[in-house]
């Protein structure tokens, strides 16, 4: 790992404000980190080093909330995400690194904006459909280590209450990580250097979850939420002409 100073300082201040924005909305992470650190530090290691941030932050909600999933909503679409992670990794491995790095900014601004906007996913929650989307999904993850926010707008049109919804959604961040975690090391993309860096930027990552966790009370959630949206575009779209 052989970062300037300057490029360290940056990475740890995007970790602990991507930290900040999930506690207090409860999702986002991925999204305000993935666009930035990829520009700073190149794709191939900004995708495990988010996945392992994440999926390391998420892992103790799902003791927490294990007994609301439903996996009836959850199950199809993390199954056939797993399915498609590898595709996924295979796009990160092969495809040009600047393109790809634009392609992280471009995902994040639509889902930002589709967010921006309240859409929801209007048709039913079949089976079929949780397959369908848990493939996209699956492969979104796997190029970009951005696969939430499809899952997100799904499962916030459903007729469960938000802690059932917070609940599925916590075990599939977690299980689509691990899968792709288990990917990126087969193919040696999840490496000591990847490793290092998390290892880096975690207290920056869990010192501004913890905060914005506390934080929460005092800030108007939609309000918040609104904000952090538009940063997120703001940022996706000087990494998308950078």
């Amino acid at each position: 790992m052989d970062f300037s100073a300057p490029e360290t300082l940056a990475a740890v201040a995007i970790a602990a404000v991507a930290g900040v924005v999930r506690g207090i909305t409860g999702f986002g992470g991925a999204m305000v980190m993935s666009p930035p650190l990829a520009l700073l530090l190149g794709p191939q290691l900004a995708v495990p080093v988010v996945l392992l941030l994440e999926g390391v932050a998420a892992a103790p909600m799902v003791v927490e909330t294990r007994r609301l999933v439903r996996w009836r909503v959850i199950g199809p679409i993390a199954a056939a995400s797993f399915l498609t992670v590898p595709l996924g990794g295979y796009v990160l491995l092969t495809a040009e690194p600047q393109l790809l790095r634009r392609a992280i900014a471009a995902i994040v601004i639509v889902f930002a904006l589709l967010m921006l906007r309240g859409w929801r996913y209007s048709g039913p929650q079949r089976t079929a459909t949780g397959v369908g989307l848990g493939a996209v999904a699956g492969a979104m993850l796997g190029a970009t280590s951005v696969g939430g926010p499809p899952v997100i707008l799904y499962l916030l049109a459903g007729p469960d209450r938000i802690e059932i919804t917070r609940a599925n959604l916590t075990l599939f961040v977690v299980l689509s990580s691990a899968a792709g975690l288990a990917m990126l090391w087969s193919n040696d993309i999840l490496d000591a250097t990847a490793a290092w860096t998390g290892l880096l930027l975690a207290p920056g990552y869990y010192g501004g979850l913890i905060a914005g966790s506390r934080l929460f009370l005092r800030f108007n959630d939609t309000r918040f939420r609104q904000f952090t949206l538009l940063l997120m575009v703001a940022v996706s779209i000087f990494v998308l002409v950078a």
